[in-house]
């Protein structure tokens, strides 16, 4: 396997923790989690094995995602203290074999949902590829602060593709659980992006707290909070869910606008190592975890 060198050093040989590196295991397991819940929140039942190959293929679609993203990104990976140790620009893998690897795993992705679910769900999995690789890393992130919220929706299709792979159609339910990971992506990613804007400016990406500034980036961190809590509440009033997810939501969700505001009110450049921000960042993933994981208990157990 051919290697690249960074900083005039001999490059450390690749192994499979390398390749696995590539597909961001830790953004994976929120994606896998969220689809399966989406499988299982679905009317009817699906064979588990056929079930087991749609999870699988949903989470080899989002490895793709993110091993095309650092192919993409290896050179302004390499200016960030945060990626600089990831395979590429460590230099312990060549820019090709990740191409190979991402365009290889993303088409047997594509290919073992339409066989193991059905060819809407296969449509879905290849346009949130599609739209992870493209729209959102091509595009939207080296030119626009906006380019969380609209590659947002990127993350937001697994809970609705594992709907489709269970039934063949969508339904209300999983496009508000879409528009609640939408929303959810703006305070989550803004509060790292804080505490790390330093890296982005570094590597010249345009995030909202290099562009727009620290205050403005707290302020919009606190809306869309209080619209994601809207969102999050919405599925149980409408009759799509019951009162387990319901108060589960409105519990959860008061605790994510609570942190985000003492995010979005503080002054800029009251630091003290950015405790506020980590915690609603830490929060932030717990609280898309437990909500989902009520969402699948609200329709096996409902109250």
């Amino acid at each position: 396997m051919a290697q690249s060198l960074t900083h005039g050093e001999m490059s450390l040989p690749a192994d499979w923790r390398d390749l696995f590196a590539l597909t961001k295991p830790r953004v994976m397991s929120l994606v896998v989690f969220t689809a399966l819940c989406g499988l299982l929140a679905a009317p009817g039942s699906v064979h588990p094995v056929l079930a087991f190959s749609s999870i699988l293929a949903i989470a080899l679609g989002a490895g793709a995602s993110g091993a095309l993203n650092q192919w993409y990104e290896a050179t302004i990976d390499a200016k960030m203290k945060r990626t600089a140790n990831r395979p590429l620009p460590a230099g312990r893998l060549d820019r090709q074999t990740a191409l190979q690897f991402g365009v290889g795993l993303a088409a047997f992705s594509v290919f073992l949902m339409l066989f193991a679910a059905n060819w809407q769900a296969a449509v879905l999995l290849t346009v949130s590829i599609l739209f992870y690789v493209f729209i959102y890393t091509m595009w939207l992130k080296p030119r626009t602060p906006q380019n969380i919220v609209i590659g947002g929706a990127a993350g937001a299709f697994p809970p609705l593709i594992g709907w489709v792979a269970a039934t063949g159609s969508v339904a209300p339910l999983p496009i508000a659980l879409f528009l609640l990971i939408f929303l959810w992506t703006p305070p989550h990613f803004w509060a790292l992006a804080l505490f790390v804007r330093s890296d982005y400016a570094a590597a010249g990406i345009p995030m909202m707290p290099v562009v727009a500034g620290e205050r403005a980036t707290r302020r919009q961190i606190l809306l869309y909070a209080v619209l994601m809590a809207v969102a999050a509440i919405a599925p149980w009033p409408l009759g799509y869910t019951g009162a387990l997810y319901g108060w589960t939501a409105t519990i959860l969700s008061a605790l994510f606008v609570l942190l985000s505001a003492q995010v979005g009110l503080r002054s800029a450049g009251a630091y003290d190592r950015m405790q506020p921000e980590k915690r609603l960042f830490a929060f932030s993933i717990a609280y898309l975890f437990i909500l989902f994981g009520a969402v699948v208990a609200d329709h096996w157990l409902p109250l």
